[in-house]
């Protein structure tokens, strides 16, 4: 592992953003997806309001059930719209983490989790 004086900022940063924002949960956990029916969401899923992302909308949240807060994000590269982009995990327990980093791993979605401690999945 790398470790970057900065890392404990970027963290911070983030967390300034997810403090300062309403998470907006458009896409319940069990609901299918809009243009994809056959894609099922694990967790519940939506955005920061009043943030913005590559793809125009807010920046996107995995929101789990446990209670350990920000500790994630994943980092998605979607070959489809040929962009990129990160996502928040919050509370999400490993199991939970286990299944959103497998459901953005498709054939043409790649994603790796990078958890707060700089471990890598």
């Amino acid at each position: 592992m790398i470790i970057n004086r900065n890392n404990s900022r970027f963290w911070e940063a983030l967390e300034d953003i997810l403090n300062n924002s309403s998470v907006v949960i458009d896409r319940p956990g069990g609901s299918a997806h809009p243009r994809f029916p056959k894609f099922i969401y694990p967790l519940d899923y939506g955005f920061l309001e009043g943030t913005s992302s590559m793809d125009g909308g807010g920046i996107d949240v995995w929101k789990g059930t446990g209670t350990n807060g920000f500790d994630a994000i994943l980092c998605v590269v979607d070959t489809i719209k040929k962009d990129s982009e990160i996502k928040i995990l919050l509370n999400c327990t490993p199991e939970e983490k286990r299944k959103v980093l497998e459901c953005q791993n498709t054939k043409k979605m790649k994603a790796m989790m990078i958890n707060r401690d700089g471990t890598l999945s």
